[in-house]
């Protein structure tokens, strides 16, 4: 039924003013919406915490219209997956760490895209019993800066995009805004719970904004930030 009246739409008004949205909370749209507004047909990415190509992905609808980038994934059950779904990014196995390169456990849960590095919210998961923990992998490690160097060749991709379950903060910290400044950071800013008590992680917030970037929309799950310099290029 949903389908019929999505093609009736399509066939009065065409396909210029229906947009999908394969992001969470509509992400995708507002970036394009920002994207269209800079002037960019395509553009770079590096989507960190990928895990499935497309459902609750910040970044496929700009794959499906010609962009490409780096999808980074720990999960090596779903490696495949998204070099199947988007041969043209570059996959890369491992997981981020906010210092040196090493290795360190993966606590795989029952739902994936609760898959962790923190055993502090595995374990609490695990014991609220909705969600357990399913195994624990080994997994390497790189920072987020060694990640840019490697596949960027020194230059910054235009969206970085951020959701590592418990880990945001630290990540964010980690990278060296002198070195690399994305025009657009999509970073999730709220805490996971299964009895509604999310906490926005205003910390990060701040800290981003203190490194020139403003809040240019929240969806209370990801907070999407633009670099206030390259903003300021806009006007001129």
């Amino acid at each position: 039924m949903i389908k019929k009246v999505y093609n009736k739409i399509r066939k009065i008004i065409g396909t210029a003013y229906i947009n999908k949205s394969y992001a969470q909370c509509g992400e995708d749209l507002l970036i394009s919406f920002l994207a269209e507004k800079f002037g960019w047909k395509t553009f770079s990415y590096l989507d960190i915490g990928t895990n499935h190509p497309k459902k609750f992905n910040n970044t496929y609808l700009f794959y499906k219209r010609g962009s490409r980038g780096v999808c980074v994934e720990p999960d090596p059950s779903l490696i495949n997956i998204i070099k199947s779904a988007r041969p043209g990014d570059t996959c890369v196995n491992v997981g981020l760490s906010a210092g040196e390169d090493a290795m360190a456990d993966f606590y795989v849960m029952t739902v994936n895209t609760l898959n962790t590095f923190s055993k502090e919210d595995a374990e609490k998961l695990d014991k609220e019993g909705v969600y357990k923990i399913k195994e624990v992998i080994k997994v390497p490690l790189k920072s987020i800066n060694t990640i840019l160097s490697d596949n960027f060749k020194g230059k910054s991709p235009n969206l970085i995009s951020l959701d590592v379950e418990g880990w945001n903060e630290e990540i964010i910290r980690s990278l060296d805004f002198d070195k690399y400044r994305p025009e657009l950071l999509c970073v999730e800013t709220v805490t996971f719970a299964t009895d509604n008590t999310e906490q926005k992680i205003d910390s990060i917030i701040e800290y981003v904004k203190g490194k020139g970037y403003f809040v240019y929309a929240d969806t209370f799950i990801n907070t999407i930030f633009i670099d206030k310099k390259f903003w300021d290029t806009l006007k001129n």
